[in-house]
């Protein structure tokens, strides 16, 4: 297992692995799938933040994770958000939990003191992971989101680095 930057390349695979969780999911916040526009997006956020995506041996893509910021204000600086996603037939094979790390370093080499996640309050297994690993609820806001004609509340995590 390899962790790279993000590339051009990728962009069918992620776009693949990410519109799994639009369909399929609460993981995602967009209820149709995205297109190239999308996958262009987070290549430009990967050319000031990192952008990485987590391949085999053979090269196939198996997830991927970026760090962007928590918000455009500069007194935020020191505060980046994760978004991470896994092709599903990747899940509990600990692949999260190295890329996570790996995010984590990248974060403290930029100066980045604070992590944040956003999870839908019905993604359980996302909040498990994240309390696994030293996260903690820091806000809630109930009702914001609906997907699948059920709403849901958008949990702030938070975690030192």
């Amino acid at each position: 297992m390899q962790m790279v930057p993000a590339t051009d390349g990728d962009s069918a695979a992620i776009l693949d692995i990410f519109n799994h969780y639009v369909e399929h999911s609460f993981a995602s916040y967009f209820k149709k799938k995205v297109g190239l526009d999308f996958a262009r997006r987070l290549l430009g956020i990967g050319e000031r933040y990192p952008f990485i995506v987590v391949k085999d041996d053979d090269g196939r893509v198996l997830g991927f994770g970026l760090l962007h910021p928590y918000h455009p204000g500069d007194t935020f600086d020191k505060t980046g958000e994760l978004s991470y996603f896994l092709h599903p037939d990747c899940t509990r094979q600990g692949i999260g939990s190295h890329l996570l790390a790996h995010l984590t370093e990248q974060a403290r080499a930029g100066r980045v003191r604070l992590l944040l996640a956003s999870i839908s309050s019905r993604n359980e297994q996302s909040l498990a992971f994240h309390r696994k690993h030293g996260f903690e609820e820091v806000a809630r806001l109930p009702g914001i989101g609906e997907k699948f004609g059920e709403l849901f509340d958008v949990v702030y995590m938070q975690k030192a680095v």
